[in-house]
C-alpha cells in the first residue's frame, strides 16, 4: 500500500504570457498616445503588459522592485525574468517584440546610440514641465497624500 503524500502541493510559478513589462505614467499625454499605438500594434496578443505607473495601486513589489518616483523619472520595463530595463533599451526591446524592430534597429550603433540616449535623457528630464505638469517632487507629494488618504480614510472634503 503506498503512503499518501500529506504535504501541501508547492505550485509552481508559470511563465507569464508577456514578453515584458512596461511602465508608463498614464497622465502623460505623449505617453498616452505611444501607449496607446503599442497596445493596437500588440492587438490583443498580450505580448506587452501595461502598467499605468499614475494608477494610485500601482506598487514596486509587483514590478520588477522600482518606485514610482523611480519610475516617473525614466521609462523602465520588466522581462519575465524579472531584469529591469529602463531608457531606450525599453523602446528597443518593446518594438523588437511587436515586430517593428527596424524602427529603433539604428539606435544599437554606436554613434547613434549615444545620440539618442542623450536625447531622451533631456527629454525625461524635460517630460513634464514639456507636458504642463508639475515637477516630479510635486507629484510624488500629491500621489502620497492621496494614498495615504485612501488608507487612512480620514479625509474629509473641505469647503472654503
Amino acid at each position: 500500500m503506498s503512503e499518501l503524500n500529506t504535504q501541501p502541493h508547492k505550485s509552481f510559478e508559470t511563465t507569464p504570457s508577456w514578453q515584458i513589462k512596461l511602465l508608463y505614467d498614464g497622465q502623460c499625454p505623449l505617453c498616452l498616445r505611444e501607449v496607446n499605438f503599442l497596445q493596437r500594434r500588440d492587438a490583443g496578443r498580450g505580448l506587452v503588459a501595461f502598467v499605468d505607473i499614475a494608477d494610485d495601486d500601482y506598487t514596486p513589489e509587483a514590478n520588477g522592485g522600482i518606485d514610482f518616483e523611480t519610475a516617473m523619472g525614466r521609462i523602465h520595463a520588466v522581462l519575465p525574468d524579472g531584469t529591469v530595463i529602463k531608457n531606450v533599451e525599453v523602446f528597443r526591446r518593446v518594438y523588437e517584440i511587436l515586430g517593428m524592430g527596424w524602427v529603433y534597429a539604428a539606435t544599437r550603433w554606436p554613434i547613434i546610440g549615444s545620440v539618442v540616449d542623450k536625447l531622451y535623457a533631456i527629454w525625461a528630464d524635460w517630460r513634464l514641465s514639456l507636458t504642463g505638469r508639475p515637477d516630479l517632487a510635486t507629484i510624488v507629494a500629491e500621489r502620497n497624500q492621496r494614498i495615504e488618504c485612501k488608507t487612512q480614510e480620514r479625509c474629509q472634503v473641505t469647503q472654503d
